[in-house]
């Protein structure tokens, strides 16, 4: 009967052992992503540089609860929610060379 068990748990060892790899090195990184993104989103202030999902450039003018105002060319604001922001960028970047200097 003991060598039975054990041949039951060398054939889901193997088993076992992928789905401890999947979380490991796709589940639990995506989780800590996220929760970066969501930091990131949440620390949002009036002045930052942000990267909308569709690629689009602006600066954040106005923050509400839910959504943000950004500057996507001078004097045009529009209004997105907050969870469409891709990446926020430091102010400290180099403006294009075509922007003018204020």
């Amino acid at each position: 009967m003991n060598s039975a068990l054990m041949q039951q748990l060398g054939a889901i060892a193997p088993i076992l052992l992928m789905v401890v790899l999947f979380y490991f090195m796709l589940i639990r990184p995506q989780q800590q992503n996220a929760k970066r993104h969501a930091a990131a989103i949440a620390a949002v202030k009036r002045g930052d540089n942000v990267v909308l999902s569709n690629g689009m450039l602006g600066k954040v003018v106005r923050v509400e609860e839910t959504e943000v105002g950004v500057e996507i060319a001078q004097g045009v604001t529009v209004k997105v929610v907050k969870s469409m922001i891709a990446e926020i960028r430091a102010k400290g970047e180099p403006a294009p060379a075509n922007d003018p200097k204020s």
